[in-house]
């Protein structure tokens, strides 16, 4: 899962995030219907941060990235988010915070969410 924090973001966010990821009915039971949880399926996440999920691409050809959380609040409020995880009984591993990585990502199933908290 990629992670953005954005400036107006608090650890209580976070907290409801993590609950929601680790009880959000994603993976398919026997029936093939989606009723199962990363904790029904002892799954677990890899969390990585991912600042440009702020991007406001909508003025000009060039991403604003101003939506973006200061890089010191991110980190903080990302590594509650993972401890928040955890906390809920969800292995995780983590990327490294700002730095330049390669994540490779298979999407295999029918899901592509967008969880924002100002829905």
């Amino acid at each position: 899962m990629l992670f953005c924090a954005e400036h107006d973001d608090t650890p209580d966010d976070a907290d409801y995030f993590a609950r929601k990821i680790a009880k959000m009915r994603l993976f398919a039971d026997a029936d093939g219907k989606t009723n199962l949880s990363v904790l029904d399926i002892n799954g677990g996440v890899l969390a990585v941060s991912q600042f440009t999920l702020a991007a406001d691409w909508r003025k000009g050809n060039r991403p604003g990235f101003s939506k973006a959380g200061d890089p010191d609040a991110a980190k903080a409020l990302y590594e509650h988010f993972c401890t928040a995880l955890r906390a809920e009984g969800v292995p995780v591993e983590t990327g490294i915070f700002a730095a330049d990585m390669t994540v490779t990502l298979t999407n295999d199933g029918p899901f592509t969410i967008v969880m924002d908290g100002r829905d």
